[in-house]
């Protein structure tokens, strides 16, 4: 039985989008509330000096800590592409949704315990649940809003203001209540709503009918054979996996792996058994140059068998995965050496005038989202509390948490006569950025203005190079081999706000390029592709972000800063001079 039509009825609207659009908004905020909640805190509290009395943490080297965290962050962009193939085949996307926030609970819980081992089970443990949980959120929308195409524009829309509120909400909060008042209570408070938004998804699930339950293979079979009836008279070229094929990927995931493991492995726990010279090139750098090239050499080899306009394009889209890997090894230095950078290079303490102005600015960036937010659950409480009620009351008990977190935070905060700037507060401006300037790019996007892909990435990486401008500008003055220094916020500020404009400008063109240039059949290897790049860009962006207190003391903390400024903006300008052979490659996709 098709329960679609019942979503879309009047009774069970808010906002004009169905009331199961909104349960799914909630939570996968949840699940943005921890996961950046959790991000914005890891590596200051794993660099934090043990012998702070107030909060200490565990006086890790800055390379030890990004080495953690940019091999975390690789593995969660891999593991969706696992967790959805299982979702698809075997168990579902609901219950993929509910094992994969389980197990994020379990992860943040075992971090809040603070002891290394808690800590990689913790990490492991969110990879995994993120594997199951991210992919199959996305599903669920596109399983309810088949056939009304028209409406999923609108749908994904509300969706994605779900994840910029969870982590404006996540970094707020979490990183608050970890800086001002222990570490494994900010680790802990991304694990309590992670929980939460797992039973207010679970016990909502008659909401949801049919959709997403466990697949049928009986009807998957029938709908392969649809699809190959459908192409039986097509002149389709298809392209199996040859020995070399697997020959090259077999290299690429041993040698991939090897420089995977081995770089935390070395900076964290010392143990270098695969950490040996080969050809002069220390560090496994060897096995990361491997992988690359046997990769590269996949594509060269596979690519050229399809079809011409088939391969024309997905060389296009192979190269904007390129400008990809270079736009988020630069982009997540967010995550990364931007803290470090705050923590250490930022006059962060404001008085008198000042300090009255950033608590009332505060208040407005907390309070007013919260009120949007909260006026969204009335909504769906007044829709669907007599079919949903449990999932319901759970939710508005997470809002009374949070409610209650935010007001003992405002209390704290006024009742000092100066202010100590949150390391954590400047993430929230991405965010924050994203909110007001998102409607903007869409119309633009829409509009007889809409610029081509190769000036989209241009902008994009030109927009992210001057955000670190303003950084390496602003620390001219710092002289190599200082460790501390007192610069304007304003510089931050204004690197937050070209990034996010830099990634409002590319960041959403990669799936959207991957459905237009590459043909149904193929999609699954291209995605992996995708998801590939934008892994080894967070690898690559911690790698070297390791490596901001060696190349400081060595040229300058402006030098470190001006690696991230120049590098985008030429790999920019290569992708505006190559419009002419992308524009032909592409074959009129726009």
């Amino acid at each position: 039985m098709d329960t679609r039509n019942d979503f879309f009825s009047d009774k069970n609207k808010v906002l004009g989008h169905p009331s199961g659009l909104f349960v799914l908004f909630f939570t996968e905020m949840w699940e943005r509330f921890s996961y950046y909640g959790m991000r914005a805190i890891l590596v200051i509290f794993l660099t934090a000096v043990v012998t702070d009395p107030n909060n200490p943490g565990w006086g890790w080297d800055t390379s030890a800590a990004l080495s953690l965290l940019g091999t975390y962050a690789l593995f969660v962009y891999l593991t969706p592409i696992v967790g959805g193939y299982l979702a698809d085949k075997i168990i579902g996307y609901r219950m993929a949704v509910v094992i994969g926030a389980l197990l994020m609970t379990l992860g943040h819980a075992s971090m809040a315990i603070e002891t290394p081992l808690f800590l990689y089970i913790g990490i492991t443990l969110l990879i995994f649940g993120n594997g199951f949980f991210k992919p199959n959120m996305t599903s669920i929308i596109s399983k309810m809003y088949e056939g009304r195409d028209e409406k999923k524009d609108g749908a994904y829309n509300i969706f994605y203001m779900g994840v910029n509120a969870g982590a404006f909400l996540g970094i707020m909060l979490c990183g608050w209540v970890g800086e001002k008042v222990g570490w494994s209570y900010g680790f802990g408070l991304a694990g309590i709503f992670m929980f939460l938004g797992m039973l207010q998804f679970y016990f909502a699930q008659p909401l949801f009918g049919e959709i997403g339950d466990k697949p049928n293979p009986s009807e998957d079979d029938a709908v392969a054979d649809k699809i190959v009836d459908a192409t039986a008279g097509e002149s389709v070229k298809l392209n199996p996996f040859l020995p070399v094929d697997y020959a090259l990927t077999g290299v690429f995931i041993v040698s991939a792996l090897i420089f995977i493991f081995n770089d935390p492995l070395s900076k964290i726990g010392g143990i270098n058994t695969l950490n040996f010279s080969v050809f002069g090139m220390t560090d496994s750098l060897f096995f990361a140059l491997l992988a690359a090239i046997s990769f590269i050499l996949l594509l060269v080899i596979r690519i050229p068998r399809y079809t011409r306009i088939e391969r024309d394009r997905m060389i296009a889209f192979t190269i904007f995965c390129l400008f990809t890997v270079f736009f988020w090894a630069a982009f997540e230095q967010a995550a990364g050496s931007m803290p470090i950078y705050i923590r250490d290079f930022t006059d962060r303490v404001l008085e008198g005038g000042a300090a009255t102005t950033f608590k009332i600015v505060d208040l407005l960036v907390t309070v007013v989202p919260l009120i949007v937010i909260t006026y969204v659950l009335s909504m769906l409480f007044k829709n669907t509390y007599a079919k949903i009620g449990l999932s319901n009351i759970i939710l508005g008990f997470s809002f009374l948490i949070v409610w209650a977190i935010v007001a003992y935070k405002l209390y704290i905060e006024f009742q000092s006569s100066e202010s100590e700037v949150p390391i954590t507060w400047f993430a929230i401006l991405n965010s924050l950025f994203i909110i007001i300037f998102a409607p903007l790019f869409t119309k633009w996007w829409d509009s007889r203005y809409n610029p081509p892909a190769s000036v989209k990435y241009f902008l994009g990486l030109f927009l992210l190079g001057l955000g670190f401008a303003f950084l390496a500008f602003g620390a001219w003055s710092v002289p190599a081999g200082a460790e501390t220094a007192a610069l304007s916020m304003a510089w931050i500020v204004f690197a937050y706000l070209f990034h996010t404009l830099g990634e409002l400008c590319l960041s959403p063109m990669g799936l959207s390029y991957l459905s237009k240039l590459i043909p149904a059949r193929m999609i699954a290897f291209m995605f992996g592709v995708y998801y590939l790049a934008i892994a080894i860009g967070n690898k690559l962006a911690h790698y070297i972000g390791g490596d901001i207190e060696k190349i400081t003391q060595e040229y300058s903390l402006s030098g470190f800063f001006l690696i991230f400024t120049i590098i985008p903006i030429a790999i920019g300008v290569v992708s505006l001079v190559l419009h002419p052979l992308l524009k032909r490659l592409m074959h009129g996709v726009r």
